[in-house]
């Protein structure tokens, strides 16, 4: 390829770099995808339409269609330059070939080919080969179309054309291998929200999913079809659907600061949460970075310097803190990085210094405008910012309450705790049950070794609608802290989480399988996921799942969890030749079982199915619990309807 082709941005064989074979992959997935559970199994997906993405950030590609087809494939398909199919020279085959059987192969490593990238940065489309027991790769280009396929990463024929064609285009098609992954089930809603993250984050790209295992009862698949003219300003309004606003109108600003391309968009609500989600390249950064540390001290630093110029902070008697200016805000941050550097526990830390003053300079830029020409929403927001920060310091003396009450008392403990005997954190687990009475049940029941019982009486605070100090002086968080041995407060972050005294490794909220124990159940996971997330992540969190009903016949019995176990089991024991009669009973609660029964049910470790709480999407969880522990009804309505798991058994 010429030099002048290069400088247009030219994408043929010479632009795809082999870097290294893919032998390791199926031998070590969880190397290149995380796991292979179901997080696994959806990133593989992702990994696809990253590359789809990427055609896009070129400016090349403006449509992309995801359809689940029966058998769990999936069809990725897009309308950008094609993949090259000319010879690479190095390699002696197709570029397309070499892309789909060579790991790190891709035009993301030319930087003439792709000024940013997402994903894995050329890993992705190769590993999904190798993963996949089948995968085919049609690519419409030079007015031709080329085909090729592979089974567990091999290729089974030499590119081929095959037809003709009029536009450009790359569809791959893969089955993932039920010889690599736990499941082969994908979930719709897991794929849709992040079809539709990557809709707002990529304004003007039409992405589309299509779900071919089922029709509805007019025959119809489900389908959603995600847009946006506005990009980020229609994120945060999104996030921000079930909570009441502060402020007008969006804050929001887009452009290249020193070379990066840096997006901002902000709102602020009467809601006591801060929701900060930030992105490098389509990637969510759930540790953030560079990126967010530059967005918090333009925050910071801008809305001071209003604040103090306003006199509106002269009869403020104490220090306000950056956590004050974030109280109630919704914001997403959005930076495009040629070359970024990732850190942390998970690799989703940004870590490239450069990023920190441009994101800085943009926010405080933006934020000085808004509040010049906004004079009102500028006013509510500090009036805001003080009201934080004066529940700020009431939370202070609560949590010192909480923590001078266990000085005090001798390690003090909660009165109705039934602490285990080990000091192992790692065997050891407390189960949060609902009422006394259950409690009374799980202590007789449970292994004193290594299981804590503490009861829980009624529904716990709603956190989503108090404020701070209050959440303090709740006597039932209080005694979570308490049992759990955790901090809150150092004196870098007065909101971190000191999880270093942690007494238990398992955390499982247990309560009746019906309407008041799954309200029970959010209650204290939004409790968790708003004030404990660190726990969330480190994956502490479980749900027990104890039986709905037991069927028994004569001296038969045994336990079903869903109506169609329940069946299964009524009909084998119809047909057992026992003479005695059906009899099935609905556990209504916890207390109806009897301790024996709820241990080998529901805390024997052998036997019993804990779910573990995970966050596989910080912004559909931010939402979910906004809008089913907030004000808006209608919503939460339509949420219920659709994923009620009672409705037909507690009337």
């Amino acid at each position: 390829m010429s030099e002048e082709e290069k400088k247009k941005g030219g994408y043929s064989a010479d632009s795809i770099q082999a870097l290294e074979g893919m032998e390791h992959v199926r031998m070590r997935p969880s190397m290149y995808i995380g796991d292979v559970g179901m997080r696994g199994l959806h990133h593989l997906v992702y990994e696809v339409v990253d590359n789809s993405i990427d055609e896009a950030l070129a400016g090349h590609c403006d449509r992309i269609d995801v359809v689940i087809l029966e058998g769990n494939g999936v069809r990725v398909s897009d309308n950008g330059r094609g993949i090259p199919v000319d010879l690479h020279i190095k390699e002696g085959v197709s570029a397309l070939e070499v892309v789909m059987t060579k790991i790190g192969a891709g035009g993301k490593f030319d930087k003439d080919s792709y000024k940013v990238s997402g994903g894995l940065h050329g890993v992705g489309v190769s590993c999904v080969n190798a993963l996949s027991r089948h995968l085919e790769a049609v690519v419409h280009r030079n007015g031709k179309v080329y085909r090729q396929e592979y089974e567990r990463g091999k290729t089974m024929y030499a590119v081929k054309e095959d037809g003709v064609s009029e536009g450009t285009g790359t569809t791959v098609t893969f089955y993932p291998d039920p010889d690599i992954f736990d499941s082969l089930v994908y979930n719709y809603d897991t794929l849709a929200s992040r079809m539709r993250e990557l809709s707002y984050l990529n304004k003007g790209i039409t992405v589309t999913i299509t779900d071919e295992r089922s029709k509805d009862e007019e025959g119809n698949y489900r389908q959603d079809n995600f847009f946006s003219e506005e990009g980020l300003s229609e994120f945060v309004k999104f996030l921000d659907e079930s909570r009441e606003p502060l402020i007008a109108s969006v804050i929001h600003v887009e452009g290249e600061k020193n070379g990066i391309p840096v997006e901002v968009a902000m709102v602020y609500n009467t809601s006591y949460a801060e929701n900060l989600h930030s992105y490098v390249n389509n990637i969510n950064t759930h540790e953030g970075g560079t990126h967010l540390s530059g967005f918090r001290r333009g925050l910071t630093s801008t809305l001071k310097k209003y604040a103090d110029d306003s006199g509106m902070l002269d009869k403020v008697k104490f220090e306000i803190s950056g956590d004050d200016f974030r109280e109630g805000l919704t914001a997403v941050i959005s930076v495009k990085v040629q070359e970024p550097q990732f850190e942390g526990q998970t690799k989703t830390k940004l870590g490239n210094r450069e990023v920190n003053a441009p994101v800085s300079q943009a926010v405080s830029e933006m934020l000085s405008d808004y509040l010049e020409e906004n004079p009102k929403d500028a006013r509510r927001i500090i009036e805001k910012v003080i009201l934080a920060a004066t529940a700020r310091h009431a939370a202070r003396k609560a949590r010192e309450m909480v923590q001078r009450k266990n000085v005090l008392t001798g390690g003090g403990l909660p009165g109705k705790l039934a602490d285990c005997s080990s000091k192992d954190p790692a065997e050891s687990e407390i189960y949060l049950v609902e009422g006394d009475s259950a409690g009374g049940t799980a202590k007789q029941g449970r292994d004193r070794h290594f299981q804590a019982i503490m009861p829980l009486r009624g529904k716990i605070l709603n956190v989503e609608k108090a404020m701070q100090h209050k959440i303090f002086e709740n006597e039932e968080i209080k005694n979570i802290y308490t049992a759990l041995g955790v901090r809150v407060g150092t004196e870098e972050d007065e909101r971190a989480l000191n999880i270093d005294k942690l007494r238990y490794h398992k955390i499982i909220i247990m309560c009746d399988a019906d309407v008041d124990g799954s309200h029970i159940e959010t209650l204290i996971l939004t409790f968790f996921f708003r004030y404990m997330k660190e726990l969330v992540d480190k994956g502490y969190i479980y749900i027990a799942t104890p039986p709905l009903y037991q069927v028994k016949k004569g001296k038969k019995s045994a336990y079903a969890w869903n109506d169609d176990q329940r069946d299964r089991l009524v009909m084998e024991m119809k047909g057992s030749g026992t003479e005695s009669s059906v009899g099935v009973q609905r556990y209504k609660g916890l207390g109806e079982m009897n301790a024996e029964q709820l241990w080998e049910t529901t805390m024997n470790p052998e036997e019993r199915t804990l779910r573990q709480v995970t966050i596989e999407n910080g912004i559909e969880s931010d939402r979910t619990f906004s809008m089913l522990m907030g004000d808006e009804v209608a919503p939460r309505r339509e949420f219920i309807e659709k994923n009620a798991k009672y409705a037909n058994i507690d009337t």
